[in-house]
């Protein structure tokens, strides 16, 4: 029988012995604590119906281009969280970051070298790196998918009926020493999206929507964890109030001007330019590396 006192133990009872250990070990925490929460606060009925209200207009804000859900999991910092539980930076790896609710379309494959911006605005920009393992290995031919948003702090899918599909996005295979690069402009900050019900609680808290600006990263090989990161443009007026809390101090990086004619001209970029080395190191599984070795 149901009593205030005992709540969540009746609740976790419920579950069947049979349930996988995993879910149910989830599931009872998961209901210990949302008692505990409620009890806490002292939930009123139309506190708990705006609540489930929340949600259900959160739900059906996402689109094919748009996860509000994973906007309200980044803007309460779970994301960074659960990010940052899964991919401890030891032993000098690089720091991982959230995804973002932005990476839902395939990057286009391009060339090492070539540009990813399609539209010529903004400050041109090079960016070259290195992925290595933790064991200071290359790894040729990892993936480098990046995306960023523009000169006016947009990405692609916002507004798909004025700029170039796919553009500021692409899909780097590094060479042999684990080399990549790429040109692109440098971003800008922007707002996350704030005419759903994130922007919303946004606002009833009294918070800003912007994040600072950035290049997202995502490494990928056989035998390697999977990196997902960003390179922060130093100097941002938003990286110690990121909306998303995705900012860590080693991943804030120059973005120098560089005066150099003949460099730029052997990069296809005007002069001057703007440029950020971004050396990756990413974890190898030892089971992989025994196996290469």
């Amino acid at each position: 029988m149901f009593t205030e006192e005992h709540s969540a133990q009746i609740v976790a009872a419920s579950f069947a012995e049979g349930t996988d250990p995993r879910l149910r070990e989830i599931l009872t925490s998961l209901v210990t604590h949302a008692h505990a929460f409620v009890k806490d606060v002292g939930l009123t009925v139309d506190e708990w119906a705006a609540g489930v209200r929340f949600l259900t207009e959160t739900g059906q804000a996402c689109t094919g281009t748009r996860q509000e859900l994973i906007l309200l999991s980044d803007v309460l910092g779970v994301s960074m969280l659960v990010e940052t539980l899964n991919n401890r930076a030891d032993g000098g790896l690089t720091e991982s970051t959230v995804e973002g609710p932005f990476h839902l379309v395939a990057s286009p494959p391009r060339a090492l070298g070539d540009s990813i911006d399609d539209e010529g605005a903004g400050e041109p920009c090079l960016v070259t790196g290195r992925v290595v393992d933790d064991t200071g290995r290359p790894v040729a031919g990892a993936h480098v998918d990046v995306w960023q948003a523009d000169a006016d702090g947009y990405y692609d899918v916002q507004r798909p009926d004025e700029v170039t599909p796919l553009n500021l996005r692409g899909l780097f295979t590094a060479d042999g020493d684990g080399g990549f690069r790429f040109r692109t402009i440098v971003p800008r900050f922007y707002p996350i999206p704030t005419d759903g019900p994130v922007g919303r609680l946004l606002a009833a808290t009294g918070r800003h929507p912007f994040r600072p600006a950035h290049i997202h990263v995502e490494v990928t090989a056989p035998g390697v964890r999977t990196l997902t990161t960003h390179l922060f443009v130093a100097g941002d007026p938003y990286l110690t109030s990121d909306a998303v809390f995705g900012v860590k101090e080693s991943l804030v990086l120059d973005f120098a001007t560089v005066d150099d004619p003949e460099r730029a001209a052997a990069a296809g970029l005007p002069n001057p330019f703007r440029a950020v080395d971004i050396p990756l190191t990413v974890h190898r599984r030892r089971d992989a590396a025994a196996g290469a070795g």
